[in-house]
């Protein structure tokens, strides 16, 4: 019996090692892949203008994932090391707090949540396995980490004032975002909660309807919800940023309507450029831009169809055509959990492409990060 005992110890330590040490990096490399490529070549022109622009990005989920962000990873799309290699001065890092386990861009209930097993395998707090507001607490709480251990090297941005101090430093600025406000788990009291552990940028829906109204991807189509108006102007009251990039088109031109304050759709594609049901229309982009809003283009496949630094870079200047030079910027998705041409080392390889498809200094230097420094030091608190 002794021995029995000793071999079921042995098999629960195995399975548990494997459980909590194996799968959650092998799910980590599986969904945030990078397409396999030769090394990109980038003129001494794309390099040197690259290295005079402040790189920013509207969205990366690295905060999902159990991955020590100060060391460089051989996994996912980024970390700090990768960042400040791509030249990105501002991030947008953004919590994932719940997903439906058959996500598609098509229609999703809310009923099922695929993120509880993760966020155990990754040895989360308990608290955060079944509080969605607790997950996006915690996430925070990353970011307060993270600055407090990255020696001046990252900055955890929450004013206007810290961006440019971050900018000065030459540090990487970090705003937290989260990707749907299910967190505020149907009480106001929640946003003013993570507010005041750095929260910015709100976006209101993720792959489902929540109490705040339709998704893009949900089954309602429904606009905004009668909470959903409350929590828009708590939020913006405050000075935080709405973020529209998985709500019903219903919903976006319920927040314009509401709000004078221009809105961000952190990572997208354009319908027009790729007919994907990832993308709302041309025409709800066009009322976004002329509302004064930023337009992030993504990187992955439903977002540009064309997942190459030259498709990306199309999709750029078609939004630029578009919506006007000063409304667009980049939106990776990165560790979204999508398979991207490029990992954040890499970013020169779009400013290249850009060069390659006849875009001006200029043009290139706003997409590329001006306009999304510039939208974040106009919009942030002060």
């Amino acid at each position: 019996m002794r021995w029995i005992a000793l071999a079921i110890a042995a098999l629960i330590i195995a399975g548990a090692a494997v459980f909590y040490g194996v799968l959650p990096q092998r799910f980590d490399r599986e969904n945030n892949a990078v397409i396999d490529h030769a090394p990109y070549e980038i003129s001494d022109r794309a390099r040197t203008l690259h290295d005079t622009i402040p790189i920013a990005d509207l969205h990366s989920d690295l905060l999902l994932w159990r991955r020590d962000p100060l060391k460089r990873h051989q996994r996912g799309h980024t970390d700090l090391p990768r960042l400040r290699e791509g030249g990105v001065a501002l991030q947008v890092f953004t919590a994932v707090t719940k997903t439906p386990p058959d996500q598609n861009y098509d229609e999703n209930t809310s009923d099922k949540d695929a993120l509880t097993l993760l966020m155990v395998a990754q040895a989360w707090p308990v608290r955060t396995w079944n509080s969605i507001y607790e997950r996006a607490a915690y996430q925070a709480s990353r970011l307060d980490r993270l600055e407090a251990r990255a020696g001046g090297d990252f900055i955890f941005v929450k004013t206007s004032g810290d961006l440019r101090r971050a900018l000065d430093a030459g540090a990487l600025a970090g705003v937290y975002g989260v990707e749907g406000a299910h967190p505020l788990e149907g009480e106001i009291k929640n946003l003013d909660r993570l507010y005041n552990a750095g929260l910015r940028v709100m976006g209101l829906q993720h792959f489902f309807d929540n109490a705040l109204g339709g998704s893009l991807h949900g089954t309602s189509e429904a606009g905004l919800s009668a909470f959903g108006a409350e929590a828009v102007d708590r939020a913006v009251s405050k000075g935080m940023i709405i973020d529209v990039a998985h709500s019903s088109e219903a919903v976006v031109r319920d927040v314009l309507a509401r709000s004078e304050k221009p809105v961000i759709v952190s990572h997208t594609g354009l319908k027009g450029h790729c007919d994907s049901p990832r993308n709302i229309s041309d025409e709800t982009m066009t009322m976004i831009a002329d509302h004064g809003g930023l337009i992030g283009v993504g990187f992955w496949d439903a977002a540009v169809c064309e997942p190459t630094p030259a498709g990306i870079a199309d999709a750029i200047l078609y939004a630029v055509a578009l919506l006007g030079v000063e409304h667009v910027a980049l939106g990776s998705d990165f560790d979204g959990a999508v398979t991207t041409p490029l990992d954040a080392s890499e970013l020169a390889a779009i400013t290249q492409a850009l060069i390659d498809a006849g875009a001006d200094d200029a043009t290139i230097s706003a997409v590329m990060g001006e306009n999304a420094v510039r939208f974040f030091l106009e919009h942030l608190p002060g």
